[in-house]
């Protein structure tokens, strides 16, 4: 295996071999110019974009600033939109559904790392490179989800379809579909139901 496939995998990978250093390189270069686009280029904008994270469906949005580690392996549906500062580790597949909104400064971060300083310190490759381990898991959102702001996403977590996850919080393991959840670590707080429906909030409505 390569060590992108290794990577992909979330099996132990050279985080410093020349196909990924170089695919780095690359998304953080197209980061950066859409970071410096104003928001009316939108065509520059989209060219940038759809370099960056080819498989995104149509209708997407992005403010910007945005940090990606690859931006290939990361999948948004339709209609997608991130508020300011997001943050996409991509190591190991990223994938969000359809209309799913994120805050500010969320952060998805497929990495993981050894617990042990001996395992995990940097050190010197055969080559004489200097690398270090690695592994990663991949995250999933569902459809129709609300990313709070300030929410961090961890390795191998997965979102179910219809959730909010309040702000600030952790989310490490799985949410069932229509859940409301928060915390550090993120729970379960509830289901969302019908009785949720805008037309009962008359207090915000008149």
């Amino acid at each position: 295996m390569t060590e992108k496939e290794k990577m992909l995998a979330g099996k132990i990978y050279d985080p410093a071999s020349q196909e990924l250093l170089s695919l780095r390189q690359n998304a953080h270069r197209l980061c950066k110019l859409y970071n410096d686009t104003f928001e009316e280029d939108v065509e520059t904008r989209e060219k940038i974009i759809a370099e960056l994270i080819p498989s995104m469906g149509s209708g997407g949005y992005l403010q910007g600033p945005i940090y990606f580690d690859y931006g290939i392996f990361t999948k948004l549906g339709k209609n997608f939109y991130a508020n300011f500062n997001l943050t996409v580790l991509d190591v190991c597949p990223v994938t969000i559904g359809d209309n799913v909104f994120v805050g500010p400064n969320v952060s998805i971060l497929t990495p993981k790392h050894p617990l042990r300083y001996q395992d995990r310190n940097i050190y010197k490759g055969d080559d004489g490179r200097m690398t270090n381990k690695e592994c990663g898991s991949p995250i999933t959102i569902g459809d129709n989800c609300w990313i709070a702001g300030n929410v961090t996403i961890l390795a191998g977590a997965v979102i179910g379809s219809g959730c909010v996850i309040g702000a600030g919080s952790v989310v490490a393991g799985n949410i069932p579909d229509n859940s409301l959840a928060y915390g550090n670590p993120c729970k379960v707080v509830r289901k969302i139901t019908e009785a949720d429906a805008l037309m009962y909030k008359k207090e915000l409505l008149s």
